[in-house]
């Protein structure tokens, strides 16, 4: 490994868009924390069973082509990073064994054009089953990264605990579920010792509960609190975020690389949109295709004669999981196939790009300005994914929201999200930035991400951590 680190040291990384991959075959998650050191909720926990942070800044997967085996990946890109975290920990545990028996166990970082920036090996695990492995923090307008490796022994019930995370009381047997909005009973000396509390449900059972119940049970704990002598009413919770982004499923990035025209295919990708990434080193013409099973070309994807093309397009996978591309370019390039989660998030902060892209909207309704540099069409369609099911298709976008040629400033007002914003044509320097953002209508804070929703999909990890 280049520039490896040992325990307790730390060096600055670019504050960019950095993947960093743990080896080793362990369980990994990423917490983001606060200056406290502890989540804000289990929207803030990365795993397996919830791989995207509802930020977008930080995202996990499996280990890409090239990896040795048993590498995972997490995307961290810091300049996505909410104020309010001030640290990614990078967690490794193991359900058998102890992390002693994770031979090579280690991390490295890799920057934006692929090179290593820094790495870590372990070289002292013993007993321990959970671990922060490592953790990229703010430091002096900057972000920082430090191996840490320090272990727990009593595993990630230890790790949650130290970091906020409420691991929860063993699942009690014969659990009945509260009947369908409607609020669960109460008991009357419970309530009266605890009337903010209301019933004590193990977390099981919240994490079994719908939305409508999980309402319920706020509405009914609202109307105890408001009973308290003294106690001013608290508002209710809000109700499950809409704009969680659940379109399309998560899957390992595939590569491909090449010189001059080619036909690709990459096989065993779940069937639905998927984006295609493509770099070209050269100038010319380059043009790409998706190919049917009877190799015919559909509509291009790229029809471009920019010197060192760069962007990311859509094309859909067919039901038996093989996407055909036919590439004309003059050059070398790269073609990476990634899932839809992969889109930039759009924020206040200016986002800049080159190119066609594909860009994700999740907030509540804002008005998004571009600003085009390109001498040539600039077009953009708008996705609403609010409602759409299913993953293996994309709902119709109608009209072009954009459709213009040469460089120019355009503001959109957008619905809210989630919204896939997918520039077609776009030749050029671009940049896109969200003003006058309001509160998305399912209870949705515009500053953090939504909480009963990730708190579902932790279940998960919580319950490894009772084991």
């Amino acid at each position: 490994m280049l520039r490896g680190l040992i325990k307790g040291d730390n060096a600055f990384v670019p504050t960019a868009a950095l993947r960093v991959a743990v080896r080793s075959g362990v369980d990994v998650a990423a917490l983001l924390v606060t200056e406290q050191g502890r989540v804000r909720g289990d929207a803030d926990i990365v795993f397996d069973g919830a791989p995207a942070h509802g930020s977008g800044a930080v995202r996990l997967s499996r280990a890409a082509d090239g990896d040795e085996e048993g590498t995972v990946r997490l995307d961290a890109d810091l300049t996505a990073v909410e104020e309010g975290i001030a640290r990614v920990l990078v967690v490794a545990s193991t359900e058998e064994g102890t992390l002693r028996d994770a031979r090579g166990l280690a991390v490295e970082v890799f920057g934006p054009d692929g090179g290593t920036i820094v790495a870590y090996e372990v070289t002292d695990a013993g007993s321990e089953t959970a671990m922060v492995v490592a953790e990229l923090y703010r430091r002096s307008g900057g972000w920082k990264f430090r191996a840490v490796g320090q272990g727990y022994a009593d595993g990630l019930t230890g790790l949650a605990v130290d970091h906020g995370v409420d691991p929860g009381e063993e699942p009690q047997e014969a659990v009945e579920r509260p009947p369908v909005q409607a609020p669960p009973a109460v008991p009357a000396q419970t309530a009266a010792e605890d009337p903010v509390q209301g019933a004590r449900l193990t977390r099981d059972q919240l994490l079994d509960m719908t939305p409508d119940q999980i309402r319920a049970l706020a509405q009914a704990r609202t109307q105890a609190r408001a009973q308290e002598p003294g106690t001013a009413p608290v508002p209710p919770v809000p109700s499950p975020d809409p704009s969680a982004w659940a379109c399309g499923p998560v899957f390992a990035p595939k590569t491909v690389t090449g010189r001059h025209n080619d036909v690709i295919t990459v096989k065993d990708l779940p069937p639905g949109p998927v984006l295609v990434e493509l770099s070209v080193k050269g100038d010319g013409y380059t043009g790409l295709w998706p190919l049917d099973d009877s190799n015919a070309k559909g509509r291009y994807l790229v029809n471009s004669t920019e010197e060192d093309f760069r962007g990311r397009v859509i094309a859909s996978v067919p039901a038996h999981g093989r996407l055909r591309l036919r590439l004309e370019a003059n050059g070398s390039w790269e073609v990476r196939i990634l899932p839809l989660a992969e889109a930039r998030r759009l924020s206040e902060d200016r986002l800049e790009g080159w190119g066609p892209d594909v860009l994700l909207h999740t907030r509540g309704t804002a008005d998004l300005t571009f600003r085009y540099k390109g001498k040539d069409n600039f077009i953009v369609y708008l996705y609403r994914l609010a409602g759409h099911t299913d993953p293996t298709t994309l709902p119709d976008p109608g009209r072009a929201a954009v459709n213009e040629i040469g460089a120019r400033k355009e503001t959109l007002p957008l619905p809210e999200g989630p919204l896939l914003v997918r520039l077609t044509a776009a030749d050029g320097l671009w940049d896109a930035r969200l003003k006058d953002v309001r509160p998305h209508s399912g209870g949705r804070d515009v500053d953090g991400p939504a909480k009963l929703p990730a708190a579902r999909r932790a279940r998960g990890w919580l319950r490894r951590a009772r084991d």
